[in-house]
């Protein structure tokens, strides 16, 4: 039997390697780029003449990007079609990549990042929509396991590369590499886009205000301004303005009564309030990413001052979570479980927050290696899980939206977690500041775990509703 594929026909095997390859090249930028900046912050400062403190503003521009802009895709991708918003998100970062190479200046350098972010963003709800389709056009409930679990590979568990391929090319090329690496690999993923994955149907044509009103530009509008207020928000701990705050509540009140009364919402409040199932899993995995970025961050600055670690050698120590990550992940998702990973995920989690008690001036080195091994394992059961339960329980026809609403809680749970070491790290890092992380990390992983066994909408073999 032979059906259509992206050129014409669909072989035997319709996830083979040339229709998952472009999915996974794009979707691994975005967690890379997060983390990839890291090592090049002090030579950008030098280079271009401004404070260490305000290179920092490029971390934060690609985490605000990305999370307004991971929902939008996932919109814009259901009105205009998955391919042409993946290749539009393909050429932004290209472009960024090319615009941060050659900046010599901190506002050229922020388009850089801005590009890249939204440019990433696109990758994973167009991914999940495209994946969706094809397991549709060859008659699957679902698709295989190892397809989303290959998807969250790369997707998430190799945010901690960036730390060791940022210092290699630094050391190497200097910091515009970190930013003209992602021109090579846009043009790569560019061209398999285009040769493997199948075009869209023809756009039908509307006037503006229809397409307007499809998209929910007013929605996509409000989401941007509430997300916003809340991240500057969290960026500014310790210094609480909490007028920010109370503006970003305003925001998300307004947005709120806005989509409950339009016919095209894009958070649809009305599905979030009818599927806790869904509700629940975003909430899940944004605690389980605050766990895991409160390693990166934390644990990297405490390596790197206390211990007198390199950017690089902190990076190669961080691996280990990247790797058992990956291999959790393979192994578990090929089985679409739910429950079961989740709260191995919790458990996990816990038991490696105690173990950030241990670390001090003079603990074997070889326990942050350990804590990495139990945090790679915590991050691979959890995103192998609440994939599944997402894919299982968001309504097809907004698959695009639920996808990028995911990513964006786990920025949200990266950018507080950024809050929480720059409020303990605020004077100096130091054994008592590393040991106050643990006990945060244990409150917050308790809670993640106390959430996930009272959960009664995470289902071991979950079925869409």
């Amino acid at each position: 039997m032979t059906s259509r594929t992206s050129t014409g026909t669909i072989g035997e095997r319709p996830f083979s390697w040339r229709f998952t390859t472009p999915l996974y090249l794009a979707s691994v930028l975005n967690p890379v780029n997060s983390s990839l900046i890291a090592t090049a912050l002090v030579p950008i400062a030098h280079s271009i003449g401004v404070s260490i403190g305000q290179t920092a503003t490029l971390v934060t521009a690609l985490y605000l990007a990305s999370a307004v802009a991971q929902p939008t895709a996932g919109k814009a991708a259901e009105v205009f079609g998955s391919r042409r918003v993946l290749l539009a998100g393909i050429i932004a970062v290209a472009v960024g990549g090319l615009v941060g190479g050659i900046a010599h200046d901190m506002l050229a350098l922020l388009v850089s990042r801005v590009l890249i972010g939204l440019g990433t963003s696109c990758a994973y709800p167009t991914a999940m929509l495209l994946i969706r389709q094809r397991a549709r056009e060859v008659g699957m409930d679902q698709p295989p396991g190892l397809v989303l679990g290959g998807l969250q590979i790369v997707g998430v568990a190799t945010a901690s590369l960036g730390l060791p391929i940022g210092g290699l090319l630094v050391s190497s090329f200097g910091w515009p590499a970190v930013f003209f690496v992602n021109i090579p690999v846009a043009l790569i993923t560019l061209a398999a886009t285009l040769a493997w994955v199948k075009a869209d149907r023809p756009l039908q044509r509307h006037g503006v205000r229809e397409v307007a009103a499809r998209l929910d530009v007013a929605g996509i509008v409000g989401f941007a301004a509430a997300m916003l207020a809340l991240l500057v928000f969290l960026f500014n701990l310790p210094a609480a303005h909490w007028w920010i705050l109370a503006v970003s509540i305003v925001l998300w009140v307004a947005l709120v009564l806005w989509e409950r009364r339009v016919p095209s919402p894009f958070l649809d409040v009305r599905l979030l309030a009818a599927r806790p199932a869904l509700t629940n899993t975003y909430v899940l995995f944004g605690l389980l990413m605050l766990c895991q970025y409160v390693v990166l961050y934390g644990v990297t600055q405490w390596i790197e001052a206390v211990r007198g670690y390199s950017e690089l050698q902190s990076g190669l120590l961080l691996l280990p979570m990247t790797l058992v990550s990956g291999i959790v992940i393979a192994l578990i998702s090929r089985r679409n479980l739910v429950r079961g990973p989740a709260i191995a995920a919790a458990v996990t989690a816990l038991v490696g927050s105690a173990g950030v008690l241990l670390l001090d001036s003079s603990v074997w080195i070889g326990v942050v290696a350990i804590l990495t091994f139990l945090f790679g394992a915590s991050t691979g059961f959890g995103v192998a899980g609440y994939q599944t339960a997402l894919y299982t329980n968001a309504p097809p026809e907004q698959l695009g939206v639920a996808s990028g609403l995911l990513r964006t809680f786990g920025y949200v749970g990266s950018i507080a977690s950024s809050a929480i070491t720059g409020m303990v790290f605020h004077h100096q890092v130091s054994d008592h500041g590393i040991h106050l992380i643990a006990w945060i990390m244990i409150g917050i992983s308790l809670g993640l775990t106390l959430l996930t066994l009272t959960d009664r909408t995470l289902r071991t073999h979950p079925t869409r509703k």
